[in-house]
């Protein structure tokens, strides 16, 4: 069902003709967000690129802010100067996709020039990326959300297990992790940090080995669930217990990094970008990484945060345009853009060395394995602009004791009717 608005979206682009930003057919323009390390090594490929290829000229449109990038990208599209190729985010993905102006790439992506073939990505990882068959963009890389955790700090509590020994053996449950959530309070130090966003409130219910939330026909039905219903019940209350924190409202000056690697939590929920964290801190030697705790503590699929590369339909500069997204996102793309301390984990096969070659953390296999079997956000929920947004303000009123885990997801129900409707 189109919503509104991607229907006005849909309205608002048809109006427009032509392509891109005016360029001659051997010019790449392209746009993304990012953190001055990221828009470094991106800069990086681009030279490299254009060494290779010396008749065609890449031009970057970085956009520092997240929350300013979709809106500009929008208006770009809508006054026909949006770039070639561009990063879109898992949360908007599928409004992109419906509004018909990202070009299918199901064709080029299996033709001999192409270095990124489909059965090259991990399946989980398409989302509303894919649609009826069809590729519309495809995942420049990807970022589990992992438990990191500081061992002095367990030991500051009086934790003598290690969460990753406990792993290896499946012995990883959810009532040791809640234990030690409470050993934690007890001793006056914060449990486990979370970011407010699909991953955190999908990943309990699926760690927890609840259904999906959404039917196969994309109604919400987490509500009509006990057992989701218990779940989330349990979330709510270790957040309003205060052992579990929403890093999203934290003070500045007392954010969560700075919570972590002062030894004032005793786990973060986050990707493979903490690196860079820690060892700033100067604490990387005493951090390592576990995947999410489960009644009988094996593995079970829980999120993975990821950003789409998509081409704009009406590109006149096709061919440089595929031959620069292919080579992005090659495994040997991956590679370049992501070794060292890298912010993110290949979601393409042959470039897991990236994650493995240091050794840091001690236990990085988690996060390829849990990327193996992870999820990205249901596409009933992705399709819908501002629906996942939404939805955490729902539940961050759960977090902060204003509303029962009931009522929580039957608001959630309404919303989901009532925007999907639209």
């Amino acid at each position: 069902m189109v919503t509104a608005g991607v229907a006005a979206l849909s309205l608002t682009l048809g109006a427009c003709s032509g392509s891109s930003a005016a360029h001659d057919e051997n010019t790449v323009v392209w746009s993304t967000w990012g953190t001055a390390d990221e828009l470094k090594r991106y800069d990086e490929f681009n030279k490299a690129f254009m060494e290779r290829h010396p008749d065609i000229t890449v031009k970057m449109q970085p956009v520092a802010g997240y929350g300013q990038y979709h809106p500009k990208l929008l208006a770009q599209l809508a006054s026909n100067t949006a770039p070639d190729v561009f990063y879109v985010g898992d949360d908007k993905i599928g409004q992109f996709v419906d509004s018909g102006r990202l070009m299918p790439l199901k064709d080029l992506m299996e033709s001999d020039e192409s270095q990124t073939k489909p059965d090259d990505f991990f399946p989980g990882l398409f989302g509303a990326a894919e649609k009826d068959g069809e590729y519309y963009g495809a995942p420049n890389d990807s970022n589990p959300d992992v438990l990191w955790y500081d061992k002095k700090t367990l030991a500051a509590a009086g934790i003598t297990e290690d969460p990753a020994t406990l792993a290896e053996s499946d012995q990883w449950t959810t009532e040791k992790f809640l234990e030690m959530n409470d050993k934690l309070a007890d001793a006056g130090i914060g449990g486990t940090m979370f970011w407010n966003y699909w991953a955190t409130h999908w990943s309990w219910l699926s760690s927890q080995g609840a259904p999906a939330p959404y039917d196969e026909s994309g109604a919400f039905v987490a509500n009509t669930d006990d057992q989701s219903v218990a779940d989330v019940e349990t979330l709510g209350e270790y957040f309003h217990d205060g052992k579990f924190i929403v890093a999203d409202t934290l003070p500045d000056g007392a954010g969560s990094d700075s919570l972590f690697v002062t030894g004032k939590a005793g786990f973060y929920v986050q990707g493979r970008y903490t690196i860079s964290t820690v060892k700033d801190a100067g604490t990387a030697d005493d951090v390592d990484i576990v995947r999410w705790p489960t009644p009988d503590g094996k593995a079970a699929p829980t999120g993975v945060a990821v950003s789409y590369l998509a081409i704009n339909k009406a590109t006149k500069s096709k061919d440089a345009a595929f031959l620069f997204w292919t080579e992005f996102l090659s495994a040997e793309g991956q590679i370049a853009r992501l070794g060292g301390d890298g912010n993110a984990v290949p979601s393409i096969k042959g470039a897991d060395e990236v994650v493995l070659k240091d050794g840091y953390p001690a236990h990085a296999q988690t996060m390829l394995d849990m990327r193996d079997i992870g999820f990205v956000n249901y596409a009933a929920e992705s399709r819908v602009p501002g629906l996942p947004t939404d939805i955490a303000d729902l539940f961050l009123k759960l977090y902060e004791g204003k509303a029962d885990a009931q009522t929580t997801l039957d608001d959630v129900a309404d919303l989901v009717d009532e925007k999907s409707a639209k």
